[in-house]
This record gives structure tokens, sequence and C-alpha cells, in this order.
């Protein structure tokens, strides 16, 4: 082997090592995909419970705004769930500590817009507002994605784009949010959790 080729793989090394210590590359692209199906079956169910109801009174309504509110925790658990599964089994099989500064660096950066984003949706719901929580929580994940991205792989960036173009379209088109929640947190991360696996997920 010679000099040069040495020297070569000596720079990709160090290299590699740098980015691990400031990205948290253990994020799997399964984890996307399991989330996206995930957030497809909630919407399935929250389609057919909004089908069926029925008005009866003002209570009946209330009745029903739980049910959407209990579906859609169930599939922010469930979404939650699998990633951790996911993503803390790529990292053992690839060597890495989970939980490590990198890896409170991007939860941190995660949990900002989408706490505000939480806090404003609640404020909407007591206030009536329901046309705009599907877009606003569109755009608030898609602003958590970004904040995200410099701490992860770049990919995130573009799911967080694709998020908060989704949410500003259903702005403009309010009344069909499931529409686009389905859009985008099912499809979006489908797509966006397939290109991750065959980019990172199968090297590894």
């Amino acid at each position: 082997m010679s000099e040069e080729k040495k020297h070569l793989e000596n720079l990709q090394e160090i290299r590699s090592m740098m980015e691990r210590n400031t990205r948290f590359l253990s994020l799997s692209g399964l984890s996307g995909i399991g989330a996206g199906v995930i957030a497809l079956i909630g919407a399935f169910v929250a389609h057919q419970r909004i089908e069926a109801f029925t008005y009866i009174d003002y209570l009946s309504i209330m009745a029903l705004e739980l049910e959407l509110l209990t579906i859609a925790t169930c599939v922010l658990i469930g979404a939650l769930t699998v990633a951790y599964l996911f993503t803390a089994k790529k990292a053992k099989k690839s060597g890495d500590v989970f939980w490590n500064k990198t890896s409170k660096k991007t939860l941190v950066s995660l949990a900002i817009p989408l706490v505000t984003g939480g806090l404003t949706i609640l404020v909407l719901l007591k206030n009536g507002q329901y046309v705009y929580i599907a877009p606003l929580s569109l755009i608030f994940y898609g602003l958590a994605c970004i904040n995200a991205s410099h701490h992860t792989v770049r990919d995130i960036f573009f799911l967080g784009l694709t998020n908060i173009s989704l949410g500003l379209v259903a702005l403009v088109y309010l009344g069909n949010g499931l529409l686009f929640w389905t859009i985008g947190f099912g499809f979006a991360h489908i797509i966006y959790g397939s290109l991750m696996y065959f980019k990172y997920d199968k090297k590894s």
C-alpha cells in the first residue's frame, strides 16, 4: 500500500471519527418508515371516526374531540417507541453509544419547537380553532426537524422543509388538514425513511 493511500485512509478515518462526535448518526431509516406506517394507521382510524360521526349535541362533539386526541396521542407514543427501538438497535450494531452528548443535543433541538407547537395546539383546542391544528402541527414538526438536522443526518433537514411546505399549503386549504397530515406524517416519513435506510443503514 502506497504512502499516499495510507494518508488518504487516515484522513477518512479522522473525518469519520469527527463526524461521529458531532453528529447523531445512529438515527435509523426504519424509524421513519415505522413512524410513517403508524401515522397512516392513525389517520385511517381518525378518518373512519369522523365519517361515522353524527351530531347529537355539544357532548357528542366533545366525545369526538377526545377520541381524535386519543388517536393522536397513541400515534405519537407509537412513533416514538418505534424510533427508539430501531435507532437503539442500529447504535448497538455499529458499536455506538445511543445516549451521548450528541443525541442529547438532537433531542433538545427537537423538543423546543415540538413543545412550543404542542402548547400552541392546546390553546387552539381550548378556543375551538380545530382547522389550524393539522397545518400548525406540520409546520412546528418541520421546524423541529430542521433544528435537529444540525446534529444528525442532513436528510432530516429536507424532511422538515417538506412538512413546513405541506403545513403552509394546508393553511391555504383549511378543512383538508387530515389529508395533508397523512401526506406529511405518513407518506413523507416512509419516503425519507426508505431513502435513509438504503443510504446509511444498508452500508452499516
